[in-house]
């Protein structure tokens, strides 16, 4: 990674003012090409402001500010959008929320170097998820089963949201048509790079949850995740996945 290529973290928000200031100190000390967008969607916590505070004092931080909460995938390709027209040589997914873990960041630095997209991955070398109960793990675990068998998708977690793009690939991609709102947009997102032919590289990380804020799952966004691999694999065979 040369001084010249500018990474972006995109943190998407929605109620994360016990996190969002202590995840932005965390990342910006780990390398100085490193910049930070706050996606927000109207935290009535007041994220937002605490965000807008941040962007005064750091000139590394910016803030997007949406209307309302319209999803993950909504909220990443607002960010997406935003890092392709900033020039962004390296995009990464990332929650604000200590999940995923900013010691990490330089992996995914290392390894971009040599792939397109980059997925920090619970389940490449056994089962790394911490403080998650037994059926939220199960879930997960053969959901992502379940997307591979369906979809062809070769990749061991389809469903985490720790990544990193060369701008390059998301500029390929047609970003308005997009059809995951929830989870289901990290699988589609993958999907997308990968039938584009680009080099996917997964590494290994640990996944420990939330420990401050609320999670955002939710039955709605486990259902819109099960038939949108179905509506993927339909949509790759017929070359419509572009």
């Amino acid at each position: 990674m040369s001084p010249t290529q500018r990474a972006l973290i995109i943190f998407p928000t929605y109620n994360e003012r016990e996190n969002i200031e202590k995840i932005v100190h965390a990342v910006l000390p780990l390398d100085p090409r490193i910049n930070v967008l706050i996606v927000d969607d109207n935290s009535p916590d007041g994220t937002g402001d605490i965000a807008d505070r941040l962007a005064r004092d750091e000139e590394k931080v910016n803030v997007l500010h949406r209307e309302k909460k319209e999803g993950l995938g909504r909220a990443y390709v607002a960010g997406f959008k935003w890092a392709i027209e900033g020039s962004y040589e390296y995009v990464f997914e990332m929650d604000a929320d200590f999940s995923h873990g900013p010691e990490y960041i330089k992996d995914f630095l290392r390894e971009i170097q040599h792939s397109d997209l980059v997925i920090g991955s619970r389940y490449i070398s056994g089962v790394n998820v911490i403080n998650w109960p037994m059926s939220r793990l199960l879930l997960s675990y053969f959901a992502n089963i379940y997307t591979r068998v369906i979809s062809g998708l070769p990749l061991r977690d389809a469903t985490g949201g720790f990544k990193c793009f060369r701008r390059t690939v998301l500029e390929s991609i047609d970003l308005d048509a997009i059809g995951s709102s929830g989870y289901s947009f990290q699988i589609e997102m993958s999907m997308r790079v990968w039938k584009k032919g680009f080099r996917i590289k997964e590494i290994p990380i640990v996944f420990v949850d939330r420990t401050a804020g609320e999670s955002k799952m939710s039955k709605k966004i486990m259902r819109e995740a099960i038939w949108m691999v179905w509506w993927l694999r339909l949509k790759a065979m017929f070359g419509k996945l572009g």
